[in-house]
């Protein structure tokens, strides 16, 4: 059944707290002067964001911040969750997921049981969800997993609906068309379609299809400035390192944990990611990430650096690539029980990990990150960013990469790859660099290399990636693109009805 969600049941920044900071006081003082002629448009009406789950992944950590916003801005705007016990579906939505990526392991036949599926648990949902309908409301509906249910508003209720679609793949594959196929009886009752990058649009939506990026918080726990001794109290909280002085917090209950060289996983302690250079990749441990070539390509940088007498370096060059270490993060295995295939791609890792010598043993740092607190996971996240000399996203496909786009707020250089998601944000030469082929581990490693030996161009790239994020990837320009897509549709409902035969005559004010 439907839930309604509280936005603020967990704290967010105000607008207030924006419009004080002096990074982000122009940007929302030009927010606020947008949103002034679009409240009349979207008086009296409330935009409702659908999703399938108010807790963990991107959507249900977008929401709650831009919720906040949009109504301290003056539009009514809610939060609503559909609902099932029906186990059979979620495994339904996960293929459906996979298809969408292209994963040619997953199964492609969809079958009219599975349709009747779908269609039955968001038949529930739209039930319990219609009460909360008002005559005017605009539903956007996220992802998959409740799609059938933006047509039955649509259909039943004569409401407007779009689709908001975070995931995708930039080709056309079998499993693809398969999904794609499965999907368009539902998406033929939306009037509008959003997708992150333009790659994704299947072609039957084309001409109603809009781009909105995602975005990141810059005041979120992942993303706020970190002052030293708090990034250090972090670092010693969560076990990443030894606390030699007392620190004021005290220590997490769940702590970082390290695969050791024979496999086995322990506290960190004191490994010294506060004094050495290190190139950083947190991600899910999923095999499209790219963890096992860049893996490869750290071990040939280390082994050409151990072999050259080459004297064309200055000395602190060499001695950072001497030191230089490569630090693997994401979840502890514990918290993604329910993903096998997560488990298997970490498996490999630790066996391509502990099949090091141990001199590259230890410059190789494998980290299982706690998830039982959202709040002390992403400071984590952000101390371990703010500290990186590069962030690597080596992967092979990216829907978009919020990843990335938290490393260049931070001013990090991205190491990227051409994957669709990636290559929205980060520019060549610019913000980054990105490897053509990012399977190919010489070039990855050629990449890293001329980053790591150059801090001119890596201050240059960082400062560029920065105000790049700035001017695209952060909330309020989100806010602004979505107030200013509804107000169009709207706008556009109400002349083509005035346009009708029999229909009243437009009213002057």
């Amino acid at each position: 059944m439907i839930e309604i969600v509280e936005p603020n049941r967990t704290p967010t920044a105000t607008l207030e707290d924006y419009s004080i900071d002096t990074k982000f006081a122009a940007i929302t003082a030009s927010l606020q002067v947008e949103a002034e002629p679009l409240r009349p448009i979207l008086d009296g009406r409330t935009i409702w964001m659908v999703n399938s789950t108010s807790a963990g992944g991107g959507v249900a950590e977008m929401l709650p911040r831009m919720l906040r916003l949009m109504n301290e801005l003056g539009f009514d705007v809610r939060w609503a969750v559909i609902g099932t016990d029906r186990e059979p579906f979620f495994h339904l939505t996960k293929r459906l997921h996979n298809l969408i990526h292209g994963d040619p392991r997953a199964d492609r036949n969809l079958t009219r049981d599975d349709a009747e599926l779908f269609e039955a648990v968001n038949r529930e949902n739209f039930e319990s969800f219609k009460k909360h309908l008002g005559p005017d409301d605009v539903v956007v509906v996220h992802d998959p997993q409740p799609l059938p249910l933006g047509k039955m508003i649509a259909d039943e209720l004569g409401l407007l609906t779009l689709w908001r679609c975070h995931i995708g793949l930039d080709a056309r594959t079998d499993a693809t068309k398969a999904a794609w196929s499965f999907l368009r009886p539902y998406l033929e009752g939306y009037r509008h379609a959003i997708f992150s990058v333009p790659e994704y649009i299947p072609g039957y939506l084309s001409g109603r299809a809009s781009i909105i990026y995602p975005a990141i918080d810059p005041l979120s726990q992942k993303n706020r400035d970190l002052p030293m001794h708090k990034i250090v109290g972090i670092f010693c909280n969560s076990g990443l390192q030894e606390a030699y002085e007392p620190v004021v917090p005290e220590d997490y209950e769940h702590r970082v944990q390290r695969v050791m060289p024979d496999g086995s996983s322990s506290v960190p302690g004191e490994f010294g990611l506060l004094f050495r250079p290190y190139v950083l990749q947190v991600s899910r441990w999923d095999r499209l990430k790219g963890w096992e070539p860049l893996l490869e390509a750290f071990v040939r940088l280390k082994r050409e650096y151990w072999a050259s007498s080459e004297t064309s370096m200055e000395g602190w060059q060499r001695r950072r690539l001497e030191l230089v270490r490569l630090v693997f993060a994401g979840p502890d295995p514990s918290s993604i029980a329910d993903d096998p295939e997560g488990l298997e791609v970490l498996d490999q890792i630790k066996s391509a990990y502990c099949s090091l010598e141990p001199r590259l043993q230890e410059d190789v740092e494998l980290l299982l990150l706690p998830m039982e607190s959202q709040r002390e996971n992403a400071l984590i996240v952000n101390a371990l960013q703010r500290c990186a000399t590069v962030i690597a996203q080596n992967s092979i496909q990216e829907g978009f990469g919020l990843t990335c786009t938290e490393g260049m707020w931070k001013q990090v250089p991205i190491l990227g790859s051409l994957a669709c998601g990636i290559r929205q944000q980060v520019r060549d030469g610019i913000d980054g660099l990105l490897t053509k082929n990012p399977e190919d581990a010489d070039e990855v490693c050629a990449n890293m290399r001329s980053m790591l030996i150059d801090p001119a161009l890596r201050r240059r790239m960082g400062r560029s990636a920065q105000r790049r994020v700035y001017d695209e990837f952060l909330v309020f320009r989100q806010i602004s693109r979505y107030l200013h897509l509804v107000s169009r549709l709207i706008q556009d409902e109400a002349a083509t009805a005035s346009h009708q035969p029999g229909a009243p005559p437009a009213s002057s004010g």
